[in-house]
């Protein structure tokens, strides 16, 4: 892949992630889900978010035997960010099942606390194509700082 070529989502105008970068988080997502807990499920997930400064934050879902209680990868990756200090984010690849995922709406709603960020759907088999979204495609019309005054 080329460094230099940008990745844009779909949708219209948004700030580009360069393709090394978008491959580089879809590794660390595919790399990280081999530590997901999820005993019920069966069905591991990855997440790697890349923060404006370039530093990607890994997570992954954790589930618990009281369903609400679990976590969703992408989820856990935003906190251990915010945790770590970060709060600009620039995209988030997530890696889960045999085809593309996108994250469900609570994860939706999450990450649109920080923007309008690139959400790259990928598969642990490198194989098969890797499909990238705007989160505000994923997201129309979503809930804001603005809705509450802020």
């Amino acid at each position: 892949m080329n460094d230099e070529r940008p990745v844009h989502a779909p949708g219209g105008e948004h700030p580009s992630v360069a393709e090394r970068a978008i491959a580089d988080l879809v590794q660390a997502a595919r790399g990280i889900r081999a530590r997901a807990y999820a005993p019920y499920s069966h069905f591991p997930v990855g997440a790697a978010l890349l923060c404006a400064d370039g530093t990607v934050i890994t997570g992954v879902n954790v589930e618990n035997a009281s369903s609400p209680l679990a976590c969703c990868a992408e989820r856990a990756a935003v906190y251990a960010a915010v945790a770590a200090g970060q709060q600009v984010f620039r995209a988030i690849a997530v890696v889960g099942g045999e085809r593309p995922l996108t994250p469900c709406g609570g994860c939706r709603q999450v990450l649109a606390e920080f923007g309008d960020l690139t959400v790259v759907a990928a598969t642990p088999d490198p194989a098969v194509p890797v499909r990238s979204f705007r989160l505000s495609a994923l997201l129309p019309e979503s809930f804001g700082k603005e809705d509450v005054g802020v």
